[in-house]
Order: C-alpha cells, then structure tokens, then sequence
C-alpha cells in the first residue's frame, strides 16, 4: 500500500503547483470526464483540484483497500463492525423482501408494514386520542440519529406533509420541551418515544416529562392512548403505560445514524404516507445498486468517497461545508455531521493501531445564500481552503417569481468563484477600467482580489422529492463508508460518545448537592460557581 499512497502524494505535489484555471484551460471536456450521472442525480467533479492521472492512483488505492470486497462483505452481514461483532444492514431496511440473507433481514418488510399501517391509521384518524378524536400533533422524543434524520427529512420534505403536524424534541435542556409544547394541546398530540434500549437518559428524561404532561391533562387511563414506542426493551416500554400494539422494533444492525429506514423513521412516515415513505425508500435502494453493480471508475459513492480522502490527505483539508441551495435540506448538513464524524472520526485502524494518515475532516454548513453573508467571506479569501459540497435542485417546489433562478445563479457563482476567483492584475484592470485613481488601486487591489483554486463538488437534482432525498442519504452513507475502507478503519462503532454519557452520570449526583471530594480542582470549581450563582439567582 506504501507505493500507492507515495504515489498519490506525488500527485498531490504536482497538482498543488498548478491551478484550476489551468486545469480547464488545458482539458476543454473536464467537465465530461468528471462528471457523473445516475437516474435522478448528476454529480459534478470537475471543480475538484484533481485530473484523470490523480483519479486512476486513488482507484488503485481503492482496489487495493478491496473497497469492494467490504462492501460485498457488509451487504452479505459479515459483522463487519468488528469491535461490537455486528452486521451492518441499514440497507436492507429499505429493500424488503430483496436479497438480504442476513438473521433477522426477513423481519424488515413485516415491520415496515406494521409502522406504516400505523402511521396511515392516525393518518386517517383510526388511530385516535383517549376522547376519540383525531390526533392533530406528534412529538417525536430521540437523540442522536433518532431525532436527526427524523427531524431533517420531515422538513426537506415538508411539500409532501399532509398528516398531522409533527414536532421533534432532543435536548435535556427543558427549554426543548417548553419550548415545543406550549401550543400544543395534550388531548390532540401523540408522543412516540424513540430509544432502542429505552434506556438512552436524555431521551427517558424527556419521555417521562412528556408522560407528565399527558397525566396532568388527560389522566392515567388517558395518557396511554397518547404513547407510542419505537424500542427493543417491551419490558420497559410496557413499565412506562405504553401497549404492545404500539410498540416498533428495529435491529441492532441497524445504528442509530443510519436509523432514519427504520421504524424509527415513524415521524416521517405519519407526516408524508406510506406510498411518500416507500418511494423515500426507494430512491435509497436505486443508490445502493449503483454502489453494488457500477465499476468503482463510474460509481458515485466510490468516487465521492475517494475525492473526499484527497481532499483530507493530499490536499491538507481538515474541514468541509455542506451547503444546500435549499431551504428545506436546512438540517442536512447536521445530519451529515453526525453520519460522517459520528462515523469516521477514529485514531485506530480495524486492527487497533494507529492510522498512518488524518482521517475525517470537520463537516458543516448552513443553506445557501444565507451562507454567503455569513460565512463565505472565509471560504473565498480565508488563509485556509475549504473545500465544498453544493446541492442544488433544477426545479423549485414553490415557483415564486423569479426566486428559484436567483438561487440557482447565486449557487453556480459560488461555485465558480471558489475555483477561478480574480487575479490581481483583473482587479487592477477593472479599477481602473472605473477611471479610479493609480494609488488607490494600489492601496485597495490586494484586499479585493480573490486567489480561486478553492475546490467544490456539485450535486444536482431534479426536484427535492422523497425518492432524491433518499438517494441524497444513500449516497452520502456509502461515501462514508467508501473512506473508512480506505483508512481501514471501523466506520460503525462510536465508542467515544460513550465516556462523556459515563461522566455526566457520576457528576449528576454532585451536581444536585452533593460534596466534591475526589474531582479535579476545575470541576471542584465549576461546582461550586454554579451552587453560588444558583444561590443568588432568582
């Protein structure tokens, strides 16, 4: 592998002297040769700081990572999250009934059903409150990936909601659900609660002040008529008031960042139906078999996935914006976030030794053109380049005037001004082009000229529908899952969300009123500022 990668910084080298204007000066079909299209989505690589010599060493790392072997190994159920000695199947929850062998992949379509079936009966008002009365409002109570994939899909695809209104809360922080609740009317809202284990302690802090919120409403009897679970723990749920009958399960092959095809993706189902719901699943199933059947040169997933470790480990990024032109994929890049660092963000390889390269960069971003009078000034003239993911449909939901064609040119600006920028002397020309005097261009030309060659890749879409989204998160899940193989890391474990949930336990007790006797002098400290300050807070 030490040849490959020699090689691959090789051509790092070689292409970080020369520019992307050059690149397209020289190669007037680069556009052609780096772009990439599937039903539904084309993808635009050509803005990337790379060329064919480049992209044939990183296909050559990937045959010999074997990126296909592990993906055949994971699609197959090989436990392939080695450390918890688990499969990984978040595909085969949106392909029921294919060519999942896997223990426990033939419960997926019976399941899917069920939830469905249980989301149109609310839907349809069959499923009712404890009066008898349709329900018009349903919290969603999860963390982590059983809040955002919920919570993003049900708005990026809030044209297709026409069930009851669905509401999500996550944080301890008791400002989410006063915040949340306090329109809302107990006798017309379902609360499902969202933890596999039911044990997850943000998530049951919430669940139970949401049961106290329905007792003080509607009593004991009532309350029950108001939950509903998405669990493994029927112990547990059924200790909380909550039937059987509403209770969804799904597999621990299925992680929580990948959950969103489970039953955990009941909030979705009850906003937008079961026939939306099923085509979201769909267009996830269309991109897992261009991931399974397309040749790595022209697989998108593939290649996402190896432009992503080039942008990290040839070309130095330790950070990626996400930005949508489009409002509704607000949450996308927060979804992302936790899909990608939740992922890959290990010090240790499969074996347990060191990685011998940096691995995930840092993702965020916030939706376009928002983003270009907040952050962009840094992305266009900051010391360090950032590279950036476009999204953008080709055809608005809400045909508003002219506001879609506005959006879409402001997007390929961006885009266009990132790579190519303006020089010096344009700016020079420009100026004085506008009669402004000689010193003054000297004084002002430096600030206002821009070095380009600041990389982006462009995703296009039709339309923003369930089926995009679909592919959208498919895509992105299996890019994540293309880098890890190429860092030979675990992409499926997340052992370091764990040790702060451990902390925060044994500091709950202190944190209530008792003595610190064995902590470090700053939490000691911290302690005792927060009991002064609650003292004399009114």
């Amino acid at each position: 592998m030490d040849p490959l990668w020699n090689a691959l910084d090789g051509h790092g080298a070689r292409l970080r002297g020369t520019t992307l204007r050059a690149l397209f000066a020289d190669d007037p079909t680069r556009f052609d040769r780096l772009s990439r299209r599937i039903e539904g989505l084309m993808v635009d690589f050509s803005k990337e700081k790379i060329d064919a010599a480049a992209l044939d060493a990183l296909l050559a790392l990937a045959q010999a990572a074997d990126v296909a072997g592990k993906r055949d190994a994971m699609v197959a159920g090989a436990p392939i999250n080695l450390t918890e000695g688990r499969a990984v199947l978040h595909v085969a929850a949106r392909d029921p009934g294919g060519i999942y062998d896997a223990a426990g992949a033939k419960e997926i379509g019976p399941v899917l059903d069920r939830f469905l079936a249980f989301a149109e009966d609310l839907r349809a008002g069959t499923v009712t409150a404890s009066d008898g009365g349709r329900f018009t409002d349903v919290i969603s109570i999860g963390i982590g990936g059983s809040d955002l994939g919920p919570a993003m899909a049900v708005r990026a695809l809030a044209p297709y909601a026409d069930g009851p209104r669905v509401h999500f809360i996550a944080n301890v922080d008791g400002s989410d659900f006063i915040d949340t609740t306090r329109s809302l009317d107990p006798a017309r809202t379902l609360v499902i609660v969202q933890s596999k284990t039911f044990t997850t302690i943000e998530t049951m802090t919430n669940a139970a002040t949401a049961r106290g919120w329905l007792v003080a409403a509607l009593g004991e009897a009532g309350a029950s008529a108001h939950l509903a679970a998405v669990s493994t723990n029927l112990e547990a749920t059924a200790q909380f008031g909550i039937v059987p009958e509403r209770v969804f399960g799904f597999w621990d092959w299925i992680g929580g960042r990948y959950s969103i095809w489970s039953a955990i993706g009941l909030p979705l189902a009850i906003a937008i139906g079961a026939q939306d719901f099923r085509a979201f699943l769909a267009g996830g199933q269309a991109m897992d078999r261009h991931f399974r059947t397309a040749p790595l040169a022209e697989n998108i997933p593939v290649i996402m996935g190896l432009i992503g470790l080039w942008r990290r480990n040839m070309m130095g990024a330790g950070s990626v914006a996400v930005i949508p032109y489009d409002e509704r994929l607000a949450r996308f890049p927060a979804y992302l976030q936790q899909l990608t660092m939740e992922s890959n963000g290990k010090r240790v390889t499969r074996g347990g030794a060191p990685v011998a390269r940096e691995t995930c960069p840092v993702v965020w971003g916030e939706p376009g053109t928002n983003a270009q009078h907040s952050f962009f000034q840094l992305l266009h003239q900051g010391s360090d380049v950032i590279p950036v993911d476009f999204l953008l449909a080709a055809t608005a939901h809400d045909p508003l005037g002219d506001h879609h064609a506005k959006l879409t040119a402001n997007c390929l600006a961006q885009a266009k001004a990132l790579a190519f920028g303006k020089t010096e002397a344009e700016v020079r020309d420009e100026m004085a082009g506008s009669g402004i005097a000689a010193a003054e261009i000297d004084r002002l030309a430096p600030h206002r000229s821009f070095p380009g060659d600041r990389p982006s890749t462009m995703l296009v879409y039709p339309r923003l529908d369930p089926a995009t989204l679909g592919r959208l998160i498919a895509l992105y899940e299996h890019k994540t899952f293309v880098e890890a193989a190429l860092w030979d890391i675990n992409a499926f474990d997340q052992w370091g969300v764990e040790l702060g949930k451990a902390l925060a336990q044994s500091l709950l007790p202190l944190v209530e009123g008792g003595e610190a006797q064995h902590e470090d002098a700053s939490t000691t400290g911290l302690l005792d500022t927060l009991r002064a300050m609650r003292s004399t807070t009114p």
